[in-house]
Parts: C-alpha cells; sequence; structure tokens
C-alpha cells in the first residue's frame, strides 16, 4: 500500500481468494480494518524500522521551525518592502527549553536523541515506561500523568499512533493545561488533537503557536481557520517523504512479502 491505496476493503478482499500479505508504506495503520484483514487469513506488515529517523527529522525540523519562526521571516525577507527586519519579531530558544514527548516509541524516542543535542530537558509520557538505561542515554525522565508533563513543557510532541483511545487526546484541557507560551507539534495523526479546541487555543492565546505536519482531514478545506493563524505552520504530512526513506520502505516491505511467501516469519508483522 502507497499512501492507502488501494483501499482495502471487503470487495477487494474478496475479490483475490489468493492474496496472502499486504504490505503497508508506513508505520501507521488506522487507515486499516486490521480485524477485516485477519478474518481473510491475510497477514499484515508495516514499516517501523525505515520510517522513524526521518518522521523525528521533520518534528525537529517543525519545533525549529516554529520556535524561530522561519515562515514567517521568510516572507518579510523576500517581501518587495524589505528594508529591516523588526526588532520585535522574536523567536523562542530551544536549547536548554522543556520538551515533553507524548508517545515515546521507536520515533519518540529518536526525537529525544536529537533533543539531547540541543541541551533540551526531556520529559515524556508513554503507556510504559522505558528501561532505566535508555531513559539515562538521552536525559528523559517519565511522567505517568500527561497533565504533568503538559504543565511543565515549553514543547509538546506528540508521536502516538491513531487509536481509540488516542483519539482527541489532546483536546480543550489538555491544551488549558500548557504553558501559555509553549507549542504543541504533532507528527502523529490529525485525529489526536482536537482541532478545534486548537483554533480557539491558539486564536486566544492559550498556548503560543503550533507545528503540524498531519491535519483532519488532509488536506484542509481551504476556508479552515488553521489556514489563516499566522501562529501556525502545516506541513503536507512530510514525516517520511525523503528519497532513501523511501527507498528503505520498500525494502522493508519486499523483506516481509517474500518472508510471508515463504512461510518465515515477518520481520514487521503487525497481529
Amino acid at each position: 500500500l502507497w499512501w492507502h491505496k488501494p483501499v482495502i476493503d471487503q470487495e477487494l478482499l474478496q475479490s483475490l481468494p489468493n492474496l496472502k500479505v499486504i504490505a503497508n508504506s508506513g508505520v501507521g495503520m488506522d487507515h486499516l480494518d486490521l480485524k477485516l484483514v485477519a478474518s481473510f487469513g491475510v497477514k499484515m506488515a508495516n514499516a517501523p524500522r525505515a520510517v522513524c529517523s526521518s518522521t523525528a527529522d521533520a518534528g525537529m525540523a517543525l519545533l525549529l521551525a516554529s520556535a524561530r519562526r522561519l515562515v514567517e521571516v521568510h516572507h518579510i525577507a523576500i517581501s518587495s518592502s524589505m528594508d529591516y527586519c523588526e526588532a520585535d519579531i522574536l523567536g523562542v530558544k530551544v536549547s536548554g527549553a522543556t520538551l515533553g514527548i507524548i508517545g515515546m516509541g521507536r520515533i519518540g524516542y529518536k526525537i529525544a536523541l536529537r533533543a539531547k543535542a540541543f541541551e533540551m530537558k526531556i520529559l515524556y509520557h508513554n503507556r510504559t515506561q522505558r528501561k532505566a538505561q535508555e531513559e539515562q542515554a538521552v536525559g528523559a525522565t517519565y511522567c505517568e500523568k500527561i497533565d504533568s508533563l503538559l504543565q511543565q513543557a515549553d514543547f509538546v510532541m506528540v508521536a502516538v499512533s491513531l487509536t481509540p483511545q488516542t483519539r482527541n487526546l489532546i483536546g480543550k484541557r489538555e491544551l488549558e493545561l500548557m504553558k501559555p507560551t509553549a507549542t504543541l507539534v504533532n507528527i502523529s495523526r490529525g485525529a489526536v488533537v482536537d482541532q478545534e479546541a486548537l483554533v480557539m487555543a491558539l486564536q486566544t492565546g492559550v498556548i503560543w503557536a503550533a507545528a503540524l505536519d498531519v491535519t483532519y482531514p488532509e488536506p484542509l478545506p481551504r476556508d479552515h481557520p488553521l489556514l489563516k493563524l499566522k501562529n501556525v505552520i502545516i506541513t503536507p504530512h512530510l514525516g517520511i517523504k525523503t528519497d532513501k526513506t523511501t527507498y528503505m520502505i520498500t525494502e522493508e516491505a519486499v523483506e516481509n512479502i517474500l518472508a510471508a511467501l515463504n512461510g518465515l516469519p515477518m520481520p514487521s508483522e503487525v497481529l
């Protein structure tokens, strides 16, 4: 599957009686009915190894671009009326700031590694706590309660899978717990954040800014209020879109398919 194509529904599965395996071009599986696929005896694989580094890179790029207002000042720099940069166009310092990572899986941990290089204080919230040596390697502190992370973080990075439990994980209550100087970065799925609540929070100064690689839907309607706010950066789901990552995803997909067809354990099987 590339970018959710083709759509895997009952009609397609019934039309492919010899289908043995489906390999997904990415780690997220929220676009698939896994129970339906399994009921046809078809195995599923994703590509968690291939996508981690590029998605973490994208997350840090969004954080940095938002903190230093790069999109806004780019437009100032190339405008016909550019004479000098206003002294009050101030960004937010990243080095030494507190980063709260929600979802410390493969991608979340890669983000922590990058944030450590920026001398950031790292908090994380996850279903399960990482091993002590893993925490020590990146200098991360576990927050059992998400509220504690939200109250302390200068930047909140969301890197969870979309499940019924994580849908609207960040809503009005959670946004109001964040600092008014805080930035929300979402590289997971658009539906993890309540977008109406986010618009209100950005318009009223509940939080300072947002940087989003994902929205709901994708793309947003052209009249959506998020597209009109200066304190928002939106990219069109670019997390894994690099030349090398695309090649690695293909390799991982082929590896899983060949294993399934040869009756061998699939490296990235999704059960």
